[in-house]
């Protein structure tokens, strides 16, 4: 008779989905609220019960924390088994909540990632009055601050350290329309941005300035729409995160186009200080569940 496979430990699993999404873990131990050394040893059980390593860290990438060919193939499972098993926790445990949610977010956040779980989360609580904002990072923090808001989305450098959640880290990238053409002689690189206080706008500027790169903003626009417009008509260059640049845009090559590199971006989610309502709480848990399901 074989002997039977040890079964999978949801704890585990959730730990090893977190050292992924992170990329190491110490930011892991962070969003899990348990030390360094309990992760580590919690990956190493895990490890040790398949016998077969499931992350690595890989040089010359910042050391960052990947998953093993084997830790992929664990991968894709481990999350849809994190998934179902939230799913029946919240269908058979979970009471109906109500009450209002306040959330405050970037527009393109808001209109790339948000509208399918934002309409899960409103057809599965139609007691909950959810109120959603857009506006830009520093205006969403100032309100925050001053209790304007239950939860936040806001960019940030992936470096930051204190409040927030990160959720979702995505590299930045030059786009511009194949309409353009090529932009390395150009005397002044033309961009199409948002205004200040915009973080991509100054992450824009700071870049080519320390880079040398004469630039001017040819059209400024606090509406995506508005921006990606521009740019289809060949405008000028925008900075986008690269899984939410439109598929009729390209990225430039940073070499080829005498550009340069942009530093990784990252979403972080901030909750209102105190106890969450239980509808705030919940919204934030099925945010993050869906940003690490569309990592798959």
């Amino acid at each position: 008779m074989p002997t039977p496979l040890p079964p999978f430990d949801l704890d585990l699993l959730r730990t090893f989905a977190a050292i992924v999404d992170n990329g190491g873990f110490t930011r892991a131990a962070e969003r899990l609220g348990r030390t360094q050394a309990t992760v580590s040893l919690q990956i190493r059980r895990l490890e040790r019960r398949l016998g077969q390593r499931v992350v690595e860290r890989r040089s010359g990438a910042g050391g960052r924390v990947v998953p093993t060919p084997a830790g992929e193939t664990l991968l894709a499972h481990a999350r849809a088994i994190l998934q179902r098993a939230e799913t029946a926790r919240i269908a058979l445990l979970a009471p109906e909540i109500e009450g209002r949610i306040r959330l405050g977010t970037p527009e393109d956040f808001a209109t790339w990632h948000l509208p399918d779980v934002l309409g899960r989360f409103a057809r599965a609580h139609p007691l909950v009055d959810l109120e959603v904002t857009c506006d830009f990072t520093v205006n969403l923090l100032a309100a925050f601050g001053r209790g304007a808001y239950d939860l936040i989305l806001i960019k940030r450098d992936p470096q930051t350290r204190g409040e927030g959640i990160g959720i979702w880290r995505e590299p930045l990238v030059w786009a511009a329309s194949p309409r353009l053409g090529s932009v390395r002689e150009r005397a002044r690189l033309p961009l199409v941005l948002a205004p200040a206080p915009d973080i991509y706008r100054k992450r824009a500027l700071d870049a080519l300035e320390a880079a040398g790169r004469q630039a001017r903003v040819v059209l400024a626009s606090p509406s995506l729409a508005g921006l990606h417009a521009a740019v289809r008509a060949g405008l000028g260059v925008t900075v986008l995160p690269r899984g939410m640049a439109p598929p009729d845009l390209v990225a430039l090559d940073t070499a080829a186009e005498n550009l340069p590199a942009l530093t990784d971006a990252e979403i972080a989610l901030y909750a209102a200080p105190g106890r969450p309502t239980p509808a705030a709480e919940r919204l934030a848990e099925q945010i993050m569940q869906a940003m690490e399901s569309a990592r798959r």
